[in-house]
C-alpha cells in the first residue's frame, strides 16, 4: 500500500467503520462505543502511537489497526478512566470491564432475564414494555400496541349500502308525549 493511499473501509471489533473519518469519529460506529469514550480511546491511541486522534482512521496501517482495536477491546487496560466503562462492578465476576457489538448485546439480554427470573419490578415493567423509572403513564407510553379500528375508506364502503337500505324503509314515527 502506498504511502498517501486511504482505505475507505476499515474493520475494527467486527464492524466495518468508514476511513475517511477522524479516529474518534468513525469510533462512535462501534456498539457499546460512544463519542466519550472513542474521545478517550483515540486518546490512549494517540499516546500509545503517536498518531494524532484527529488523523483518518484509513490512513493506518493494519498493524495500527490491531493496536486499535486492542484498545477498543481492553480499554482500561491502556488508560482510559474507570468511569467511562460500560460494565463497572459486574453482577457475576464483580469486575470491571468495557464490552462492545455481540458480548454487549448478549450481556443486556442476560441482565434482563435476570431481573424478569427474580421477578423484580423493574424486569416486569421491561417485559411489560412500560416505564421503569416513574415516569408517568396516563398521558404518555401509549402507542405501544397495535391500532385497532378501521380505515376510513373501508368504513365508507361498508356503510354505503346500509344507507341505502335506509332510505327506501320509512322509520317508524315517535311516540307522541302526553300531556
Amino acid at each position: 500500500m502506498a504511502e498517501n493511499e486511504i482505505r475507505y473501509i476499515v474493520r475494527i471489533a467486527g464492524r466495518d467503520l468508514n476511513g475517511n473519518l477522524p479516529i474518534y469519529r468513525a469510533l462512535t460506529k462501534i456498539r457499546g462505543v460512544g463519542i466519550r469514550m472513542a474521545r478517550n480511546i483515540a486518546i490512549g491511541f494517540e499516546a500509545k502511537t503517536g498518531i494524532s486522534a484527529g488523523s483518518k482512521i484509513g490512513m493506518l496501517s493494519e498493524d495500527m489497526d490491531k493496536q486499535l482495536e486492542e484498545i477498543v477491546l481492553n480499554p482500561g487496560n491502556h488508560g482510559v478512566p474507570e468511569w467511562c466503562l460500560n460494565r463497572r462492578k459486574d453482577f457475576e465476576t464483580g469486575e470491571t470491564k468495557h464490552q462492545v457489538m455481540g458480548d454487549l448485546e448478549f450481556q443486556l439480554r442476560k441482565d434482563l432475564q435476570r431481573l424478569n427470573l427474580i421477578r423484580s419490578y423493574r424486569g416486569l415493567r421491561l417485559s411489560w414494555g412500560l416505564p421503569v423509572r416513574g415516569q408517568r403513564t396516563k398521558s404518555t407510553h401509549r402507542g405501544k400496541g397495535a391500532v385497532v379500528g378501521v380505515f376510513k375508506k373501508d368504513a365508507v364502503k361498508a356503510a354505503a349500502p346500509a344507507v341505502a337500505a335506509g332510505k327506501d324503509e320509512k322509520k317508524p314515527a315517535a311516540p307522541e308525549k302526553k300531556k
